[in-house]
């Protein structure tokens, strides 16, 4: 599904953000990105998205060259894609249900969908009796529930998930992770990029290792190992 290609991104000159980095990312695996600060990992789900052009390498999407998609034609592609970011990014002077259902409307959604899709994903995240809070309203919990629902709501074939749950108390976070995890086993690739040594070691899940740019561990069913 998703492939990087002997990828690199350099700002400015001489500031490396990743190097030579190959990824190969199959339909409905789960795979947790893990490296301290500055290794790369959001320079990478970025890039996915298009909101960064790499300096060299290709990144496919099914097939579809990513870094090679005109700029006309990049909606299709995030269509594809769910993002989920540390800070929400909610729209303040909407309730839950508006912000989920904005997402919607700017994809073209009809109307008889919205009002079907989004009480569906909202029931989905737990949130049915919040629909009508506004985000301050809410929890910080409650909020990424949200902003997982907006990302989930236009049924992307993939969630790119950035620190997630690097806000939350524990029984929070381990509430979004395990939530993400339901979401990935009805289908939902999950990419999800996090400092937390304990989801991840609880997880069992794919562990992708990147340290100064480079990708230097992958496996299947790894840990939290930094070097």
């Amino acid at each position: 599904m998703i492939f990087f290609d002997n990828v690199s991104k350099i700002y400015n000159h001489h500031s490396v953000a990743l190097k030579n980095v190959t990824l190969k990312v199959d339909p409905k695996d789960f795979i947790f990105l893990v490296g301290s600060s500055g290794a790369g990992k959001t320079t990478l789900l970025k890039l996915l998205i298009r909101e960064e052009q790499p300096t060299d390498g290709k990144i496919f999407l099914d097939g579809v060259e990513v870094t090679n998609t005109d700029v006309n034609d990049l909606h299709m592609i995030r269509r594809r894609v769910g993002t989920v970011f540390q800070d929400y990014k909610l729209l303040p002077t909407k309730t839950a249900y508006e912000n989920i259902s904005f997402v919607m409307e700017a994809a073209g959604r009809a109307d008889a969908e919205i009002e079907e899709d989004v009480p569906e994903v909202l029931e989905l995240v737990g949130l049915s009796d919040k629909r009508d809070n506004f985000p301050h309203q809410l929890s910080g919990g409650e909020k990424q529930r949200v902003a997982i629902a907006r990302a989930l709501v236009n049924r992307p074939d993939v969630i790119l998930a950035d620190e997630p749950t690097g806000d939350l108390d524990p029984i929070n976070t381990l509430e979004i992770i395990k939530l993400l995890q339901k979401i990935n086993e009805l289908g939902t690739t999950i990419v999800l990029s996090t400092h937390n040594k304990e989801i991840v070691n609880s997880s069992d899940k794919r562990v992708v290792l990147l340290d100064k740019g480079e990708i230097i561990s992958d496996k299947e069913k790894g840990k939290y190992l930094l070097i």
